[in-house]
């Protein structure tokens, strides 16, 4: 149950802060719009560090993350008997978190026609280039490395570390993630997704459910062959 409990309010408060960070810098009337990539990616970074702690605080491993678990799983570092509690903790959260930015920026997505920022990039992410298999290569390397580097901290809830990888996403995010908006974690677009995709958001726009196989296959490629390309790699 803890492990239940703390990827939900994990996933919940990274997707709250790295979505609402998006909703602040695309909807009008407020103080964020417009700001550019490094603020972006900051946000983010801080969202998975503070998501880290809590988790880690509430009892599980912090990996706030379906290509996390099911790569550390798959190579036999993680117990598949928790598999099934992480995964629903980290989709619920990721929903929940989405949620709640509807509700806190619901006035700015009344003031925001979809033509002029209100649309499912505040929640998900979507290609610079729409090329699916180079969409899909994107995430998949861009998760490896982010996972390979993250199997090296060992426990990365405890003291600076998920400083650490909140630093690690930021820096994969400026230097990987332009071409596809860095998903790395299939949680992270489905659930926020398909909470612009069902909720009564104002002014919705195209919830792009053509696209949403790219930030699932990516990133789950990318975990699961880090995973064992480190198992390899220390014997």
């Amino acid at each position: 149950m803890s492990g239940f409990l703390g990827e939900f309010f994990g996933t919940m408060i990274l997707i709250l802060l790295g979505v609402g960070c998006g909703a602040g810098v695309n909807l009008k009337d407020n103080y964020a719009r417009g700001q550019n990539w490094m603020f972006i990616t900051l946000a983010w970074g801080m969202a998975v560090t503070f998501g880290v702690y809590a988790a880690g605080q509430m009892g599980s491993q912090g990996h706030l993350n379906p290509a996390v678990t099911l790569g550390f799983a798959s190579a036999g570092l993680f117990s598949w008997n928790e598999v099934l509690p992480y995964l629903l903790g980290q989709g619920l959260g990721a929903f929940a978190g989405a949620a709640l930015v509807i509700l806190y920026y619901y006035p700015q997505f009344q003031a925001t026609p979809n033509k002029d920022g209100n649309s499912v990039g505040i929640f998900a992410t979507g290609p610079a280039i729409d090329r699916p298999f180079f969409n899909v290569l994107n995430e998949c390397i861009a998760t490896f490395f982010f996972i390979l580097i993250l199997l090296n901290l060992g426990n990365f809830t405890t003291g600076l570390k998920p400083l650490i990888v909140g630093l690690l996403i930021m820096v994969v995010g400026q230097s990987l993630g332009g071409t596809t908006g860095f998903a790395l974690n299939p949680a992270r677009d489905l659930m926020p997704r398909l909470a612009y995709s069902i909720l009564p958001v104002p002014h919705k726009a195209n919830a792009n459910w053509s696209y949403a196989w790219v930030p699932i296959v990516g990133p789950l490629c990318g975990g699961i062959l880090a995973s064992f390309v480190h198992v390899w790699i220390n014997g």
